[in-house]
C-alpha cells in the first residue's frame, strides 16, 4: 500500500441548500458516499468532530444549517474521487432544482 492510500484525502464545499442538510439531501449524500469503497468522513469543521458519511442518522444528526462550510476526509482506493463526486453534489445544491 502506498504513502498515498494512508494520508486522508481532504475537500471543503460550501453548503447554499436552503434548508441545509436534512432529509433528502442527507439521503442523496449517504447514498452517494456508499457507493464508494473508501472510508469518509464529514464535518463542519477541519476540526472535526468527524462523523460517518455513510450514517444517514449521523448525517442528518448534524443538521448543519445553509451556509455551512461541510468538510470530507476520505481514505482509500477510491478517496480522491469520492470527494470529487460529493462536493459536485453538494454544488449541485443536491440535484434538488428550484
Amino acid at each position: 500500500m502506498t504513502d498515498a492510500a494512508l494520508t486522508p484525502a481532504h475537500a471543503a464545499v460550501l453548503m447554499t441548500h436552503d434548508v441545509g442538510l436534512h432529509a433528502r439531501p442527507s439521503v442523496k449524500l449517504t447514498k452517494l458516499a456508499k457507493t464508494f469503497q473508501a472510508s469518509i468522513a464529514l464535518a463542519q469543521s477541519e476540526d472535526g468532530p468527524w462523523i460517518d458519511a455513510k450514517s444517514i442518522v449521523k448525517v442528518m444528526a448534524m443538521k448543519a444549517p445553509k451556509d455551512t462550510t461541510l468538510h470530507f476526509r476520505a481514505s482509500g482506493a477510491d478517496a480522491e474521487e469520492a470527494l470529487k463526486a460529493l462536493v459536485a453534489l453538494v454544488e449541485r445544491d443536491f440535484d434538488e432544482g428550484h
